[in-house]
């Protein structure tokens, strides 16, 4: 731009004030996509509905309704088939018969990497008890905001039949940098009170600690109560204060909740079948190209090549950063 002559510079603020405009534009057609989200879901929703009915039990889906072809049938002989289907009548004999499909939402969840770093063992049990996972949007002239509600049976751990998590989005350009818009963003994000059992709280736990007296030199157990990790911190995100100004570690767990809550909107919620397959986990593997499996591999060589080295010493090494965690 230095380098223009100052007529030429004139001409491109002109073209500058026609991109502001643009994104004006832009930000109004993500608001009709917005409209347009709220309209289908209400499409969807019977569908979804019939789904959880038949993950919890309350709807026996007919013959017809079950019959699927797998690709890998269709080269299957008619003898084959036959020793196929005894041998899995055999093994439903032998079986219980569970009632709908036990552990859906969990299985999806331990599927899903992005999901699955944030279980921990005793989230496990609670999860077992989730039926449904469903997308609210925002009423109409309401602002742009979506809702994530987990539905859960009677449990011995809250009270709670229905937790939420809510997304407030914005999608306007920043008067300060118009040029950054690249469609709506979440702004901030409310979860909800759980109501724990006594006793049954995931999120807390008791640690002993043991205190030196000063003066006497005598020695007491102090119990004190402090945060464990848990996915159920998901429902407990970072307050964004007034002036929007957040500490590196919060602005570090909200980058990450916004990411699994519009994953969940945009891929879970719609594809939950296939992650419970895991056929949609084999889909989002092949978008990766090969360069990084070869990455990879040169990095495995280069492992190798330090372990047989005499001078390698592991314990020299530094340690891993630590993931990102909700806290």
């Amino acid at each position: 731009m230095e380098s223009l002559p100052k007529v030429v510079k004139r001409r491109v603020n002109a073209l500058k004030n026609l991109q502001v405009k643009c994104a004006h534009i832009e930000a109004k057609f993500y608001e009709e996509v917005h409209e347009l989200e709220r309209k289908y879901a209400a499409l969807y929703q019977p569908l979804f509905d019939k789904r959880s009915d038949i993950v919890k039990a309350a709807y026996e889906p007919t013959d017809e309704e079950c019959e699927w072809k797998a690709d890998e049938e269709e080269e299957l002989t008619d003898e084959m088939k036959e020793k196929a289907k005894l041998e899995e009548e055999k093994k439903d004999e032998e079986k219980e018969d569970p009632k709908g499909i036990p552990e859906f939402w969990l299985t999806v969840f331990k599927n899903v990497d992005l999901l699955s770093d944030m279980l921990q063992e005793h989230d496990e049990p609670i999860l077992k008890h989730l039926q449904d996972i469903k997308v609210k949007f925002s009423d109409p002239g309401q602002p742009m905001s979506f809702t994530l509600e987990f539905h859960f049976e009677p449990n011995d751990f809250f009270t709670n039949t229905v937790l939420t998590k809510t997304y407030k989005m914005r999608s306007e350009p920043d008067d300060t940098d118009p040029f950054s818009f690249d469609g709506p963003e979440i702004m901030c994000c409310t979860g909800c009170p759980i109501e724990w059992t006594k006793g049954k709280n995931v999120t807390l736990k008791t640690i002993k600690k043991k205190q030196k007296h000063k003066g006497r030199g005598t020695v007491r157990t102090v119990t004190k109560t402090v945060p464990n990790d848990s996915f159920f911190n998901f429902f407990t995100p970072p307050e964004v204060p007034e002036n929007g100004e957040l500490d590196e570690d919060s602005e570090a767990v909200l980058a990450a909740d916004f990411e699994i809550g519009h994953f969940i909107r945009e891929r879970i919620v719609p594809r939950a079948v296939l992650y419970f397959t895991g056929e949609a986990i084999e889909d989002d593997d092949d978008d990766y190209d090969e360069e990084g499996e070869e990455a990879d591999d040169e990095e495995g060589e280069e492992e190798a090549d330090e372990e047989n080295d005499p001078d390698y010493d592991p314990k020299k090494e530094a340690a891993p950063p630590a993931e990102c965690k909700q806290q």
